[in-house]
């Protein structure tokens, strides 16, 4: 009985209303995070139908990213850019943060090297080298600060996200050689990210959707997911820590992984050259090249249901990467 109400809980928080709550309009707005001067822009996404996956004749297509479903996917607001390490170290760095930490939260460990590989941080540089745990806590940490609940995006919900109406590989066509315009990948990244918006959104005003950092979601990967996956807001409920989906591809990676379809799993030797014992939950070493970015569903849960996601979500699977 328990593991039905937690699954009905959770899908609830998952999915969204019709409506944003309180009459508040369902547009774009900025994100103040108290205690500092930092913003999050944040821009609506309808809610609608779409196919999940690619079709069987698509370009780089791999196994995992069918059969294709069509799934119904309820609105949601997400992050313009992914999130940056200005937005990420206010709260993974204690003199940045103005105010208390929410009851019951820890920040990040310090990392033992820069993680940034010299590339980058303040200044619009994306966060990256954190695991899942730590993406997710940093939600947890939002909402406590703001009492407004975020999370990772569902793989579906990143998907349709990506695709911004299109049927197409890509958000602008097929035609792999215009991705230059929208995405830093193997091709023209130098082997470096970027700051995030240099390059055009996508039609629904939605930056680095394609390369860049990889961008954690909330799945469980499974090879055979779209398979399994149900018709209105699907999300593949985790069960075990590892492995978990990424999509948008990188900036080390070729064209065919920046594809809305494409999927990426996580993987634990991203961490083995951490020298700590027990390894870090929070950071990767050699995982530079994955980020994240959040949303928030139009029907906000109450302050129980949001602590219980983050109970089964979260804590029950510390340093998940």
């Amino acid at each position: 009985m328990r593991k039905k109400t937690v699954a009905i809980l959770l899908a609830g928080i998952v999915t969204g209303g019709a409506y944003a709550q309180n009459n508040e309009p369902f547009t774009a707005y900025e994100q103040k995070v108290p205690g500092s001067d930092v913003t999050i822009k944040m821009v609506p996404v309808k809610g609608g139908e779409f196919l999940l996956g690619s079709p069987a004749k698509e370009k780089g297509r791999n196994a995992d990213e069918g059969p294709q479903k069509k799934v119904k996917i309820d609105p949601f607001w997400m992050g313009a850019y992914e999130v940056t390490f200005d937005q990420y170290d206010v709260y993974s760095d204690a003199e940045k943060d103005k105010t208390p930490l929410p009851d019951g939260m820890t920040r990040p460990s310090p990392p033992y090297i820069d993680l940034t590989l010299g590339m980058g941080k303040g200044g619009g540089f994306p966060a990256n080298s954190m695991s899942q745990y730590a993406a997710l806590m940093y939600c947890r940490w939002l909402y406590g600060k703001t009492g407004v609940f975020y999370r990772l995006p569902t793989e579906a919900e990143w998907e349709y996200a990506c695709r911004a109406g299109s049927t197409t590989a890509f958000p602008f066509g097929d035609d792999a050689a215009k991705l230059g315009e929208y995405a830093w990948t193997q091709e023209n990244s130098e082997e470096v990210y970027h700051k995030v918006g240099e390059k055009k959104p996508n039609a629904w005003g939605l930056y680095d959707m394609m390369g860049n950092v990889g961008e954690w979601t909330l799945d469980q990967y499974d090879e055979k997911g779209h398979e399994k996956a149900g018709t209105e807001n699907p999300w593949n409920q985790p069960t075990v820590k590892t492995p978990r989906t990424i999509k948008g591809g990188t900036y080390l990676e070729p064209a065919t992984a920046a594809r809305c379809a494409a999927r990426l799993k996580s993987d634990e030797s991203w961490n083995n050259r951490d020298p700590q014992i027990p390894r870090s939950k929070w950071w990767n070493a050699d995982a530079p090249f994955i980020g994240f970015r959040i949303i928030r569903p139009v029907k906000q849960p109450t302050k129980a249901e949001a602590e219980k996601f983050f109970a089964d979500v979260v804590d029950k699977f510390v340093g998940a990467r």
